[in-house]
């Protein structure tokens, strides 16, 4: 995925917020054998760019100045309630160096697992994302994982999942080895037992008015 920067020579609060006055985010980017460079690139692109899964995950090729340098986009700080980036910060990528970095999850098959079709459970996804280590040629937009095999009552760990070739779990992430999905028993209401309607009063009896002093 390609990524269009410029170089940014002023730096500062006050430089930052006339950038992002003229439509423009500031950003950074580190790592390698390089210096770290200021950048800005047009905030618009950025934006929706961010959107976008592959973004996260993806090899960047990022031009400044005519040169390209590949990258991972590392952080990014929003607005607490603006639809605005605020800052952004790429590192830098040695293509013969493993990156550890974190992919989505892509679960596929739950509707087809015994917990559902059999058990009539329901499936809960624990994690969005895994922590992965892999070459950059290596790395992966996103990670399946089917659940089709999942059980009532059982969980799938991390250590389940089929990773693509050259790909393999962080140290941190194999040793603990957490559930990623887990098949439970749905929650069920009780429902309320149905009340009798009040019975209506009875009519009071119609009396009839006797002329006592009458005669006979």
């Amino acid at each position: 995925m390609k990524v269009v920067a410029y170089e940014r020579s002023v730096q500062g609060t006050g430089a930052s917020r006339r950038l992002r006055n003229s439509g423009k985010t500031p950003g950074i980017i580190y790592g390698g054998t390089e210096l770290p460079q200021a950048v800005e690139l047009d905030h618009n692109a950025l934006f929706h760019a961010l959107k976008k899964e592959a973004f996260h995950s993806s090899v960047l090729e990022i031009e400044v100045a005519g040169k390209v340098q590949q990258a991972l986009l590392r952080d990014y700080q929003m607005h607490p309630f603006k639809p605005l980036v605020l800052h952004i910060d790429f590192q830098r990528i040695d293509a013969k160096q493993k990156v550890h970095i974190k992919v989505p999850l892509h679960f596929k098959g739950d509707e087809l697992s015994p917990a559902v079709k059999v058990g009539g459970g329901v499936v809960n996804h624990i994690f969005n994302d895994l922590e992965i280590i892999c070459l950059p040629s290596d790395l992966p937009e996103f990670i399946e994982v089917d659940l089709s095999t999942i059980e009532l009552g059982h969980a799938f760990h991390a250590k389940d999942i089929t990773l693509p070739k050259g790909v393999s779990l962080s140290l941190h992430i194999e040793q603990e080895n957490p559930a990623v999905a887990v098949a439970r028993e749905p929650k069920v209401k009780a429902e309320p037992e149905p009340t009798a309607a009040p019975e209506a009063p009875a009519a009071p009896a119609a009396t009839k008015l006797k002329d006592k002093e009458g005669k006979e």
